[in-house]
């Protein structure tokens, strides 16, 4: 039965293990979308935070998703958010120190072509307080999506990088203008 609701897309998954989850994270992200995962579906795996972690998620929806989504004023599509460490070692490229793991990061791209993935990354490279700003993959003129952390006032680093690949393995460059 569990399997039923993991292709359904995790949306009764919490209710269904009798967890006290909110329907929401924030105003535009339901718990079920910061949790779904296609690898968590194909190989069955509980992809649920424990409450450290779901507070961490309310922090980065607070700080980065919604005034992100206020500013543009459109859907955000939400490509990855919180990760257990079964789900992060399934999937390639990797990063066993992944803020996703912390429920501290969050992966996104733009829904219309009126608002890119680039508008999205300097929207938060210029506005908002950030611990780690990717561009991730794509061109040079605009990335694959965005993965963006907030790890908390006085904590947040303020890193800038890009990922490349190279020699078939995922890399982080120092962001150049």
């Amino acid at each position: 039965m569990i399997n039923f609701f993991y292709i359904a897309g995790g949306v009764l998954l919490y209710k269904l293990l009798k967890m006290n989850y909110p329907d929401k994270i924030s105003e535009h992200i339901t718990f079920a979308e910061a949790i779904r995962s296609n690898t968590a579906i194909k190989h069955g795996i509980k992809n649920v935070p424990n409450s450290e972690q779901l507070a961490n998620m309310l922090k980065v929806a607070k700080h980065i998703f919604e005034p992100l989504r206020k500013h543009f004023g459109i859907p955000i599509r939400v490509n990855s958010f919180f990760r257990s460490k079964l789900l992060n070692s399934k999937l390639p490229f990797h990063s066993k120190t992944s803020q996703h793991l912390k429920g501290q990061a969050i992966d996104l791209s733009s829904m219309y072509k009126s608002v890119s993935n680039a508008d999205l990354f300097n929207y938060i490279k210029n506005n908002l307080d950030f611990d780690q700003l990717i561009w991730e993959l794509g061109t040079s003129k605009k990335p694959d999506w965005v993965h963006v952390s907030y790890a908390g006032p006085g904590k947040n680093r303020k890193q800038i990088l890009r990922s490349i690949v190279k020699d078939g393995k995922k890399m982080y460059v120092k962001w150049a203008v």
